[in-house]
């Protein structure tokens, strides 16, 4: 829904209305084996030491997960997701209680997962499986209006890159998320809740994600939230040659590029830069559009 033409995004007791760059989503993987920082952040003590410097750097949001989704991961029992993310944001929620502070998301396909969350003070449910993993998911985000970032996967993490096909990339995410925003209203959900991420790297080749990318304006058109994600991503290795820990101009690039095209959150590892990638795009923007 628009307000005045405002694309607005509800979480909770928060609404987001959405100023002249994207929001920042900074990754907090609380896990062993992310594809980036696995193993950095395990105790709850280091990860929300970091989470307060992404923080400090400028994140709107924190989304922490406790349970990787990179290509052939296999997946972890809830309490083990558990005992990793609620710690910290019950931490996380502690220091900053009382004090304006980024939103939190919990990266989680199982609703025992979200639901402890959300109880611990997350305000945000971020599900690669758009929450169709798991039957109580849609109950529990419900019974808490948290908002929801509904991302587009084509199979499981552990399978998801044997040879992805589409006849036509763009179209079937777009209407996959369309169908699942229609699936939740009529479950109950507000559609104000509920944000669009094409998924880029979860089941799509080089190919897919730059198509994805490059019409990011047919998800824009839905009406709701677009987040995207490309922080350090393969395609980026692919595209460049460099290696995972190389690939901030890469992923830059393609924060920017996105965000011209209409993505409202970008999720990132390097918060600092991306904020300031977001500043000079917004002063530039603005300063060729008055």
């Amino acid at each position: 829904m628009r307000e005045g033409g405002e694309v607005l995004w509800r979480c909770r007791e928060r609404v987001i209305r959405f100023g002249s760059r994207p929001l920042i989503m900074g990754i907090l993987n609380v896990t062993p084996d992310s594809f980036s920082d696995g193993g950095r952040f395990m105790t709850p003590e280091a990860a929300i030491g970091h989470g307060l410097t992404l923080a400090q750097d400028g994140a709107d949001i924190l989304d922490v997960g406790g349970e990787s989704t990179r290509p052939g991961a296999a997946p972890i029992p809830p309490d083990e997701e558990l005992a990793r993310v609620v710690p910290v944001i019950e931490g996380l929620c502690r220091v900053w209680r009382g004090r304006e502070a980024p939103l939190i998301a919990v990266d989680t396909r199982k609703a025992v997962v979200a639901e402890r969350a959300l109880a611990a003070g997350a305000s945000i449910v971020n599900d690669v499986s758009a929450l169709t993993a798991d039957d109580g998911m849609a109950a529990v985000v419900r019974r808490y209006q948290a908002g929801v970032v509904l991302m587009h996967m084509s199979g499981e993490p552990a399978t998801m890159q044997r040879e992805p096909q589409y006849e036509d990339v763009v179209r079937e995410v777009a209407a996959y998320l369309d169908g699942r925003v229609a699936d939740l209203c009529a479950q109950g959900l507000d559609r104000e809740t509920l944000a669009l991420d094409p998924g880029i790297g979860f089941g799509k080749t080089l190919d897919h994600n730059l198509q994805l990318l490059a019409r990011l304006d047919v998800l824009v058109r839905q009406g709701r939230p677009v987040v995207v994600g490309v922080s350090r991503k393969s395609f980026l290795g692919k595209l460049t040659g460099r290696e995972t820990g190389e690939r901030l101009a890469g992923s830059l690039t393609g924060l920017v590029y996105a965000a011209m095209r209409g993505a409202r959150i970008v999720r990132v590892h390097d918060v600092r830069e991306s904020v300031d990638a977001a500043r000079v795009l917004a002063a530039l923007d603005g300063e060729h559009t008055t």
